[in-house]
């Protein structure tokens, strides 16, 4: 493995790393990948064009699914090239041009997927508490502000990475952890003083989606709540299974991203394998369970997608 030495931003690069000590199956490995990315990429573009082509799905839950699947296939799109170049090409070189807009990319939508969660657990929150003022409250001009709003915030607070990241000159081993570039991980290359990068990575993680996955919490609380003062156990019931396909949502995608920057701010002496591990559920598992769940879990939705493939 070679390291690039007191380089400057022009030449460097650096080197992704698919399976350490297996690049010999790496073609093999690569099969289950592909399988991965085409699921995520069909199931997001059928709902995305059942949504779409079907009228009685204009409804404030099935836009919001449409913003989530919108989300995944940009975080499908956004690793493809790189992940599978190593394991079916072995091409491991990526500029620091191209890493950076990589890792522009996978925050700002892995942020703005934490925002459409959000809107999810209020839109669930507003259904449950308030059913007979769902549709007034929720209206779809309504919807596309707070949808552009959150995308301008997490947009506008990864900005800057690149930027803060293109200042610096490498001259450590430029050997990256993982198939793709984080921020977290590319600034640790650097040779210069990183305290404003680290700092400023912390506070956009706790102005993201620290206070997305608190506000989170606290629609739940108050859907337990509401649930709760049903009087008829079968209404408590169908409250709440509406709730189960964006639990799932919430779990897998907080569980993953939580654990991937536990393990690159304090996991120093964590596995290399666990980190290659925990990098790629974080980055193919959302994308891959959001569509499978919520066409199982919605009747309607799923009856629509039947009548699709029948037709």
């Amino acid at each position: 493995m070679s390291a690039v030495n007191d380089t400057n931003f022009n030449s460097a690069v650096f080197l992704l790393t698919g399976i350490p000590g297996q690049e010999d199956v790496h073609l093999w490995i690569s099969i289950p990948f592909c399988l991965v990315y085409v699921i995520s990429i069909v199931g997001n573009s059928v709902i995305l064009f059942i949504v779409k082509t079907d009228p009685s799905l204009h409804e404030p839950m099935y836009i919001f699914l449409s913003m989530l699947a919108i989300t995944d296939l940009g975080l499908s799109i956004a690793t493809i090239p790189t992940i599978l170049g190593i394991f079916l090409f072995n091409s491991r070189e990526i500029s620091l041009s191209a890493c950076f807009a990589q890792l522009f990319f996978i925050h700002s939508l892995s942020f703005i997927e934490s925002s459409v969660l959000l809107l999810m657990a209020f839109d669930r929150f507003v259904a449950i508490r308030d059913p007979l003022r769902y549709a007034s409250i929720l209206t779809p001009p309504r919807i596309a502000k707070m949808g552009l709003v959150f995308m301008l915030r997490s947009v506008a607070l990864i900005f800057p990475l690149p930027f803060l990241l293109k200042r610096f000159q490498y001259c450590r081993a430029n050997v990256l952890s993982h198939s793709y570039c984080l921020h977290q991980e590319v600034m640790k290359m650097a040779c210069s003083d990183i305290t404003v990068n680290s700092i400023y990575g912390l506070f956009i993680i706790v102005f993201t989606v620290g206070l997305d996955s608190l506000f989170i919490f606290l629609s739940y609380v108050m859907i337990l709540k509401t649930v709760l003062s049903i009087a008829s156990r079968a209404e408590r019931l169908r409250a709440l299974n509406t709730c189960v396909s964006h639990l799932c949502a919430v779990l897998v995608f907080y569980t993953s991203l939580i654990s991937l920057a536990v393990i690159h701010r304090f996991g120093n002496s964590s596995s290399h394998l666990l980190q290659i591990f925990v990098g790629y559920v974080y980055m193919l598992v959302p994308p891959l369970i959001n569509p499978i769940v919520y066409s199982v879990k919605s009747k309607h939705l799923r009856a629509r997608i039947i009548r699709a493939f029948i037709k």
